[in-house]
């Protein structure tokens, strides 16, 4: 049964005031803050509201190199040299002192990147801290790691994260590459560089031996110039498919070893045994957390036939309830879009999805008059091959399908061009170990949707990549085997 219930909640706003930001940010390079060579700097914008927080550094080529030469000089002469135990020590250091500053970290994430406070606080930062407390006890452990293969560190690794999860990327990637003995170079995503310069001070006030960690803050040639530099022995990113195809492109004919996390339209498959309301709140949580900025979003969802009007129903009615406002207003379900840019694209495909043919549901909510917003978005009627469900949108936009048999299911969640994630909610656990292994898909979800664990890798096939971060695998990445 629906319901126009209108939820008015009272404001519960995290406090701002343990966050100092500073006027203008310069390059971290050799332990040091350096002005840009390039003498140019570009603005951070908070997108809840518009407001101006900061002048971020724009580095050129010379910048790069000289971030890549002191991350060099770094491993040749200090890190290279270090037992696993000391490098594991500088790493539980920087978990702690992470810890110590959660609450500061949460706060710029939801400032600089829109997502809601309740989701910084306890997914993303938690999570971060997490990934250096697992690596910090790998780094010397990596020869029982890998028995017999006498594992070797790779040299300079240059990373480039992506901007719907900051500090968890920087996480992701910086971890394991300083476990397994390498120095980093990292270029984060222009519109959230907040965290990564904040993780700066923190590796400052480690004591971490200068030029371990460098990071150049930028736009797309910063990440270029980085992916081209001759001197780099490893290249990771995380972000869209087609800038992941130029990076390989770059990297053809080189000795550099890549790991690219890419695009992804997931796949969220309920069968008629399914527990429904658990379901319907594993989809929101799919497609709707930190406003479907997220690679492994479960943005396609297929209902088997016999149960499509019920879960639809109670879709509608739970999107009614979602909360979309102020990020730091705890109550808040759904924040702020990244950036305008990213509005567009949303807001196109929104109108493509129309004029499709497809039907439109969005609940009866206001949005806030500054910044950037879009209501959660459900379409019905969709045909496989409508653009709204084969490309990747990246925000609140959900197609829902239906099925009859599984063989059907599966042949359409295998019908796209990327393979990152998937999810399947059934009471059968043969069911569930009869799909996930016919899904194309580098992580399968069971009864749940976007759970990670650092000692879990992930990553995907097809155009979503190669490579894995996490676990076991994520130390394979920074890492060669002379045996």
């Amino acid at each position: 049964m629906m319901s126009n219930t209108t939820w008015n909640l009272d404001p519960s706003l995290e406090s701002t005031a343990l966050v100092q930001i500073k006027p203008q940010y310069e390059l971290f390079i050799d332990g040091k803050w350096q002005a840009p060579l390039s003498k140019t700097y570009f603005d951070s914008i908070n997108p809840a509201d518009e407001t101006h927080l900061a002048k971020i550094a724009w580095a050129n080529q010379a910048d790069v190199d000289l971030a890549v030469r002191a991350a060099r000089t770094a491993y040749t002469n200090v890190w290279s040299q270090l037992s696993g135990a000391e490098r594991g020590k500088y790493l539980f250091r920087i978990a702690r002192l992470m810890q110590e500053k959660a609450r500061e970290l949460a706060v710029l994430e939801t400032l600089d990147g829109g997502k809601p406070i309740r989701e910084a606080r306890d997914v993303d930062v938690p999570l971060a801290c997490n990934h250096f407390f697992y690596y910090a006890g790998w780094a010397d452990k990596l020869l029982e790691a890998f028995p017999g293969q006498n594992p070797v560190a790779l040299g300079v690794a240059g990373q480039i994260t992506p901007w719907n999860f900051p500090l968890l990327m920087l996480a992701w990637k910086i971890a394991p590459a300083l476990a397994c003995g390498n120095t980093v170079v990292l270029k984060p995503a222009e519109t959230t560089s907040l965290t990564a310069l904040k993780f700066a001070e923190i590796c400052q006030e480690a004591g971490l031996p200068p030029g371990v960690v460098n990071i150049v803050t930028g736009y797309g040639d910063t990440g270029a110039a980085l992916v081209a530099h001759p001197d780099l022995d490893k290249i990771a990113f995380t972000g869209s498919t087609a800038v992941g195809k130029q990076i390989q492109k770059a990297c053809i004919g080189t000795t550099k070893k890549l790991t690219l996390e890419l695009g992804g339209k997931s796949a969220n498959i309920i069968l008629e045994d399914a527990p429904i309301d658990q379901a319907v709140e594993g989809v929101i949580n799919a497609i709707f957390f930190n406003q479907g900025h997220v690679c492994c979003a479960g943005s396609r969802l297929f209902v088997q036939e016999s149960i499509a009007t019920q879960v639809l129903d109670k879709l509608k009615f739970r999107l009614q309830s979602i909360y979309v406002g102020n990020p730091l207003d705890k109550n808040t379900d759904i924040g702020a879009i990244n950036s305008k840019k990213q509005l567009q694209t949303i807001e196109r495909y929104i109108q493509l999805g129309l004029e499709e043919g497809a039907e439109i549901y969005q609940p009866t909510c206001e949005l806030p008059s500054a910044g950037y917003y879009c209501k959660p978005t459900l379409f019905t009627d969709v045909a496989q091959s409508a653009r709204i469900a084969q490309e990747e949108i990246f925000g609140p936009v959900l197609t829902i399908q239906t099925f009859r048999t599984i063989e059907e299911v599966v042949q359409k969640a295998n019908n796209t061009p990327y393979g990152l994630a998937a999810g399947i909610w059934t009471d059968k656990g043969a069911r569930i170990f009869g799909v996930s292994q016919q899904l194309q898909a580098g992580v399968v979800w069971a009864n749940t949707y976007n759970k990670f664990d650092p000692a879990s890798p992930f990553g995907g096939y097809k155009e979503s990549g190669f490579g894995r971060e996490g676990g076991l695998h994520g130390l394979r990445a920074y890492l060669k085997f002379p045996n």
